[in-house]
């Protein structure tokens, strides 16, 4: 049996465009790879590693006709070395407990996205998602997919969805308290994935897509070393 197999039984298909959810004005496609029961981890990760994320069961990349701002991004954690305001963020959420779980529905898990979205991306569509539209979204998945939840005592701050991978942890969503000054929550989640994958002795933690021209995606920048998938080969982001 061939080594790629069943990677080389994956089907690929584009969609019809669509808004762009990113860039007013600008519309989009995405190529879907199909069919989805053969998406395994192994599968999975391969694809990332090609620019591919997933939301729900969907499995996906930008394929814009005329755009290519959407650059797959990912943080090679040997070489990450925090800065200063991201050392006051670790230690700023010290105190927060991770704790593992499996994906199932909680409702405390989604009033906190509702408040997070209502505050961070009112007007976006996602502010209105139903339970049903929340579960689909981020508690359906056919790979090795994490809930990690983060409390502060007894009070539930921040879930985080993360996919394991064969070379790294995949960020799939974050969402946190956003009523709370002078927090950092989103730096300390991606700070304690680099740290996860470190004791996994996995090499990368990938962020999804980096967007220059969208304000949203500017914190990934700031992450020191970050690597981007240009023209089929990761490099690091500053080269352009």
């Amino acid at each position: 049996m061939r080594q790629d197999y069943p990677y080389a039984l994956i089907q690929f298909y584009a969609t019809a465009p669509y808004a762009c959810s990113y860039l007013p004005e600008r519309s989009a496609r995405s190529q879907v790879a199909t069919p989805g029961h053969l998406i395994d981890p192994q599968v999975y990760s391969e694809l990332v590693r090609r620019g591919f994320r997933r939301s729900g069961v969907f499995t996906y990349r930008p394929h814009c006709d005329h755009c290519q701002a959407c650059v797959p991004v990912r943080i090679p954690v040997q070489h990450f070395h925090p800065d200063r305001s991201q050392r006051r963020a670790w230690n700023r959420h010290a105190g927060l407990e991770a704790t593992e779980m499996p994906l199932r529905f909680e409702e405390e898990h989604y009033l906190l996205y509702q408040r997070y979205q209502a505050a961070r991306h009112a007007g976006g569509g996602m502010d209105l998602d139903s339970r049903e539209q929340y579960e689909h979204f981020l508690l359906q998945s056919h790979v090795d997919t994490r809930l990690v939840v983060f409390h502060e005592g007894d009070t539930l701050r921040m879930v985080s969805v993360i996919d394991r991978l064969s070379d790294g942890l995949s960020s799939v969503y974050t969402f946190y308290e956003p009523d709370l000054a002078r927090t950092a929550f989103g730096t300390y989640g991606i700070l304690w994935q680099i740290e996860a994958c470190r004791a996994l002795h996995l090499p990368h933690v990938y962020l999804g897509y980096w967007i220059a021209q969208s304000p949203k995606m500017a914190y990934k920048a700031r992450f020191g070393g970050l690597e981007a998938l240009r023209e089929g080969e990761w490099r690091p982001l500053a080269a352009g």
